[in-house]
């Protein structure tokens, strides 16, 4: 472990662990498979969710960006103005809004951030996502880049935010963006530990992982086993560390938690089974590219098998199945690696969220006070 890695795992260690959820907010819930799910992408089981997750242990919820039907989700809510009724319906849940730069103009989603950040009181925070569905923009007429462009776009989109939030008299001169004399009128609010809306982004990738050291304050990883995400906080760690910067990680897991492991792994096994093989082997042939246009073949879902494009964030990888003391035991491994926060998916929203509130929290914070007890 380098010292800037430590570094990290000690930042990591001194905070209690956060966590997050995927909203539903497409239909098909969170695995392509033709397994029950008592979940619904509505907004009425959605606000009910919402208010249960953030009575069960979760700070943040993440609204997923679609425009069009991909891999069994015919149906999408749309991420900005959902994320803000999500919002504005819960007390303290922060809702992470996922947006496209090519598809948003950057001075637009400052400004609108910025009203939905007053609206809230600074609970609204958005997830930069390169992108990697094709159609999604060529479809709406808008250019597709390729995989490294598609990064630079994203870390300059990211810098306009923050000019525009942070300067009086905003200027950017970008290969994509520019900003002349700009003075975005009111401010975020500035609140204790981040002086604007708080700025996500995704990406397995080499680009991904500069862009994330250089600008971001949070990167998001795909599922992953524990050394996968140890090389990943490095990596980002490292980077940012050049830039007197620090970065925070989130963890995707996908989570089945029953009273035996037998239980969770039959249903993990269900779930595998009735995959929906056409929609799983389209979405694998799409994101794919996203790895092999890489110059050193580093990318999203880019060693991911069968099984694990079931979950489209490679969350079965995490291995969050079993019992609770199980499923708590394996989250305090990837905080020990480095993680701040987890965010997870599960088969039927409102039981398991409040199953996991009840059964699996209580377990990792006493796990979390044993481990800062023995080490200090």
């Amino acid at each position: 472990m380098t010292d800037v890695h430590a570094e990290a795992v000690r930042r990591a260690h001194a905070e209690p662990l956060k966590f997050a959820y995927w909203v539903p907010n497409v239909s098909g819930g969170l695995v392509v498979s033709k397994v029950e799910q008592r979940t619904d992408w509505s907004y009425d089981y959605n606000k009910t969710l919402a208010r249960l997750a953030e009575d069960n242990g979760f700070e943040y919820a993440l609204s997923q960006v679609r425009y069009i039907a991909s891999y069994g989700a015919a149906y999408q809510h749309e991420s900005t103005s959902f994320s803000l009724a999500l919002a504005l319906a819960t007390e303290r849940l922060k809702v992470i809004a996922a947006v496209h730069p090519g598809l948003w103009q950057p001075g637009v989603l400052a400004k609108w951030l910025t009203t939905a950040d007053h609206l809230t009181g600074g609970r609204i925070a958005t997830n930069v996502v390169s992108g990697w569905f094709k159609d999604e923009f060529t479809k709406l007429g808008e250019p597709w880049l390729e995989h490294g462009e598609r990064y630079r776009r994203s870390e300059e989109f990211i810098r306009y935010l923050r000019e525009i939030w942070t300067s009086e008299h905003a200027e950017l001169r970008g290969d994509f963006y520019r900003l002349h004399d700009f003075d975005l009128k009111p401010k975020p609010l500035d609140l204790p530990g981040r002086p604007h809306p708080e700025i996500f982004q995704g990406g397995n990738s080499t680009a991904a992982r500069g862009q994330a050291g250089r600008v971001s304050d949070w990167y998001f990883a795909n599922g992953n086993t524990p050394e996968g995400i140890a090389e990943q906080v490095r990596d980002v760690s490292e980077v940012a560390h050049v830039h007197g910067r620090t970065v925070k990680f989130g963890v995707n897991g996908f989570l089945v938690a029953r009273d035996t492991e037998a239980e969770a792994r039959d249903v993990l096994r269900e779930i595998v089974d009735k995959a929906d093989r056409e929609a799983v082997e389209g979405f694998g042939e799409a994101v794919k590219q996203a790895g092999r246009s890489t110059g050193d073949g580093k990318g999203m879902w880019q060693d991911s098998e069968f099984a694990d494009l079931v979950q489209y964030n490679d969350g079965f990888r995490t291995g969050l199945v079993g019992t609770p003391e199980q499923v708590a035991e394996r989250i305090l491994t990837y905080k020990r690696q480095g993680a701040n926060l987890l965010l997870l998916g599960f088969l039927h929203y409102h039981e398991d969220v409040q199953y996991f509130g009840e059964r699996i929290l209580p377990l990792v914070r006493e796990l979390e006070a044993a481990e800062l007890e023995r080490v200090g």
